[in-house]
């Protein structure tokens, strides 16, 4: 097995803005795995919340890249676990050495990932499309440059109630809100009475992740559910997260993977929470590894590559929120020339 190594700067349509901060860039690695004549194709992306790096990224690759190429002939769930010693430091790499592998194994078994899974396309949630902190106006801008039946808005200001009555009178889609950990407890009980009113459906993390004893004051007071993000990151976290939010956001690249957020959403799912896989504005590569998840799924967020001025790829699209899977096998994603 060969290791390719590819950066890429993926260049956003409109600076995209939540409350930690703006950008206008997101660098990203794509890893290919080459066996003959067969390649798959895994992402990660910088992302400075969390510390990841594309240089670090890079260097830990080649560093590593005896270990990456050793082995041949594992299901991914066992080569998953022959990687995890090596890059349990490194989440994000360690996702994108899963999802290529797991899109080579599923390439050379010539089936796609769903079908390798067992899992039935039937009831596929529709996703959601992302409008960022902006003024009211450039967000109706965007609303109406993308009509969709979902849509997350972020917030974390002053003004946030205003914003969406604002936003409501332009569409009736459904909306989501995402405060990145921008509000307080009272702030959040407050908020969900208000956006209830407003047509949202939930509200995802918004407290700062390591306020669990508020997370729990919201999750008992709050009329709208409470979704974790940035509370829900490793395996581990699923089961910290029961009686404290009503779901769970599940980001590949922060938890390792394809792997191991399979196993976090059957977990979930058993507990009685609601289910939920997010992307973290990457490329084609990585959104089309998602949507093979989503037959799981209550909710999905896999509109990164949309939020693109130029897509590095092709794969799985969206249309109107809707899931079109690609004709290739494996996660069906290809890089483009």
């Amino acid at each position: 097995m060969k290791l390719i190594i590819r950066t890429y700067k993926l260049q956003l349509k409109h600076p995209f803005t939540i409350s930690r901060g703006t950008r206008t860039e997101i660098p990203s690695i794509i890893v290919e795995l080459q066996e003959n004549e067969f390649s798959g194709f895994g992402e990660a992306t910088a992302n400075p919340y969390y510390n990841t790096f594309v240089e670090q990224f890079e260097e830990e690759l080649i560093n590593k890249r005896e270990i990456i190429e050793a082995v041949s002939g594992k299901t991914p769930e066992e080569y998953w676990n022959y990687l995890q010693p090596h890059f349990k430091n490194n989440m994000f790499l360690l996702c994108a050495l899963d999802e290529a592998y797991t899109d080579l194994y599923t390439r050379k078994n010539g089936v796609k990932l769903h079908q390798y899974w067992d899992l039935k396309l039937d009831n596929l949630p529709q996703s959601n499309f992302t409008i960022g902190i902006d003024t009211v106006e450039n967000m109706v801008s965007k609303m109406k440059e993308m009509p969709w039946p979902i849509y997350k808005i972020k917030l974390g200001t002053k003004d946030d109630i205003q914003i969406v009555r604002e936003l409501r009178k332009h569409t009736n889609s459904i909306f989501r809100i995402d405060a990145n950990c921008g509000w307080d407890v009272t702030e959040t009980v407050k908020n969900s009475i208000e956006l209830k009113k407003l047509g949202v459906e939930f509200i995802e993390q918004p407290l700062p992740a390591e306020n669990w004893r508020g997370a729990k004051v919201v999750y008992e007071n709050s009329i709208l559910p409470i979704i974790a993000d940035e509370s829900c990151i490793i395996e581990s976290d699923v089961e910290k997260c029961y009686n404290h939010f009503h779901g769970v956001n599940i980001k590949l690249m922060k938890c390792g993977g394809l792997t191991p957020a399979k196993r976090m959403i059957t977990n979930a799912a058993s507990l009685g929470l609601k289910t939920m896989v997010g992307c973290m504005t990457e490329s084609s590569v990585g959104i089309s590894a998602i949507a093979h998840l989503t037959p799981m799924l209550d909710y999905v967020d896999m509109d990164g590559a949309l939020l693109l001025k130029n897509d590095i790829a092709r794969g799985v699209k969206l249309e109107n929120g809707n899931i079109i899977f690609s004709e290739l096998k494996g996660t069906g994603a290809q890089l483009n020339e």
